[in-house]
């Protein structure tokens, strides 16, 4: 069977392509490894909020909202958006630092500026001493990443879809109006090729004959542990730093921290370094009440940018039919439903979504041609 689209990665991106392309085609959804969203979407413990992210990836946030809200019957049992908030703290000497926060307070999602003790009163992890005031956005949310991952591959199956894991592509062929993707074993044809590779995104463009987009994989390093003896961090918000990348997050009553990280590295099935974890142990102690004697979990992810940190959407100009979908950075998750959106309409019209078009966005600020 020929297939309208080839959509090559299983992770959130292009899970949700597939999802809406599904309902408008035949689709094949490729994956390399045995398990959809194995090497980010599996291994991210992602926040919604429309205020993350550079001014293009704010407006894609914004548009993602009210599907998280209100997703399609069928597509889930739970809702996917649990409160959680989020503390943006200063330390002493740096409260000035704020100031560029709060000014992305926005309708629904303001953030207002709290004191030491109002900090302290959401977050008693922190160390007192540690905490001169923060930036408080009660608006952020968790994202159920597994119903929602869950929820696109199903749809696509309901739709007709066909989700093949365990399936690297290592060819690249066009000929006669068809690409030919083809495995070890295995090999499909498709009308048109969506490059949802997350990593190794670069390489499919390479073996399509694509036109590069400086695409650059890095690695993002989180540990989990026990939270202080006797304190409830469950209900806490998370906590990122105005001076720092780190940030800590309650997980099922621990406590996930990540230095926030970004270490290029080849794509790969990335491992946590240990002298990174070292040192986050030491900044986390530093930091908050937690004294590290057991870490019970440690792991690595890839996020993939390229130079302006906003996702590439659009058609190669030099391989046909070849549709980039790459470059979500550490932002993949929330802007999942309406990239996938985008992805499809992009694919079969030409035109973003009209909401998009509506929050600001534009095809030039997403398209592989600005990059050239």
């Amino acid at each position: 069977m020929d297939y309208d689209y080839l959509v090559i990665g299983a992770g959130i991106s292009g899970s949700a392509a597939a999802y809406e392309l599904a309902a408008l085609g035949t689709v094949a959804l490729i994956e390399a490894e045995s398990t959809p969203g194995y090497h980010s979407t599996g291994r991210s413990a992602a926040l919604f909020t429309p205020n993350y992210g550079v001014a293009t990836v704010r407006r894609i946030n914004k548009t993602s909202q009210a599907f998280f809200l209100n997703p399609p019957a069928e597509f889930c049992d739970g809702p996917l958006l649990t409160q959680r908030g989020m503390l943006t703290v200063a330390a002493p000497g740096e409260e000035d630092l704020l100031a560029p926060i709060l000014d992305l307070s926005t309708d629904g999602y303001e953030i207002r500026k709290l004191d030491a003790a109002g900090t302290l009163s959401l977050a008693p992890l922190l160390r007192r001493e540690r905490v001169a005031a923060s930036a408080f956005e009660s608006g952020v949310m968790d994202i159920d990443v597994a119903s929602l991952h869950q929820g696109f591959l199903s749809g696509i199956r309901r739709r007709g879809g066909l989700v093949l894991c365990g399936k690297r592509i290592t060819k690249l062929d066009h000929r006669d109006g068809l690409w030919k993707a083809s495995a070890r074993d295995f090999s499909v044809k498709g009308r048109i090729v969506v490059n949802a590779a997350g990593a190794w995104a670069g390489e499919i463009g390479d073996m399509a004959g694509a036109g590069p987009i400086g695409l650059v994989a890095k690695r993002r390093t989180a540990i989990i542990v026990d939270g202080p003896p006797g304190l409830d961090i469950a209900k806490m918000p998370a906590v990122d730093y105005v001076a720092a990348d780190a940030y800590i997050k309650p997980d099922a009553g621990r406590i996930m921290a990540s230095p926030g990280d970004q270490t290029p590295i080849e794509p790969q099935d990335v491992q946590p370094d240990e002298w990174d974890v070292a040192v986050l142990v030491d900044w986390l102690q530093r930091e908050t009440l937690a004294t590290v004697s057991h870490i019970a979990k440690r792991w690595a992810g890839l996020r993939s940018f390229v130079a302006d940190q906003a996702p590439v959407l659009g058609y190669d100009a030099a391989a046909p039919d070849f549709f980039w979908l790459a470059g979500q950075g550490g932002y993949g998750i929330m802007m999942a439903p309406a990239l996938g959106r985008a992805a499809a309409d992009l694919i079969v019209s030409g035109c973003l979504p009209a909401d998009l078009l509506a929050n600001g966005l534009s095809e030039r600020d997403i398209s592989p041609a600005r990059l050239a």
